[in-house]
């Protein structure tokens, strides 16, 4: 997939992300910020931590500093979110990854 950047300010910043049918992203954490997740096409399979939550369109979920989340698309359209990234750095190289398909580990 891919993500676009929709706005940010100091602390704070605002992803569109697509994720493609049949893929995800890698599980990964961050040290510095939070996200909150907001599904506005497609359904997914997330996990924050040690749960699973199966979000659909309007649905959403949080997910804290430093805790492992993946989110895989299991729909047959892709998936469509808007991530909202809060704290004190919010740079890319504040991606911890664990397990990668695309071999970024």
């Amino acid at each position: 997939g891919n993500y676009s950047s929709i706005s940010e300010g100091k602390n704070w910043q605002v992803k569109k992300i697509i994720v493609e049918k049949g893929e995800s992203l890698s599980l990964q954490l961050h040290n510095h910020r939070s996200e909150h997740w907001v599904v506005v096409k497609g359904q997914a399979k997330v996990q924050v931590g040690e749960d699973f939550h199966i979000l659909h369109k309007n649905q959403s979920i949080y997910i804290p500093v430093g805790v492992l989340h993946r989110m895989e698309n299991i729909g047959q359209d892709n998936v469509e979110f808007i991530e909202t990234q809060i704290g004190d750095y919010l740079g890319e190289d504040d991606i911890i990854r664990y397990q990668d398909d695309f071999g970024r580990v």
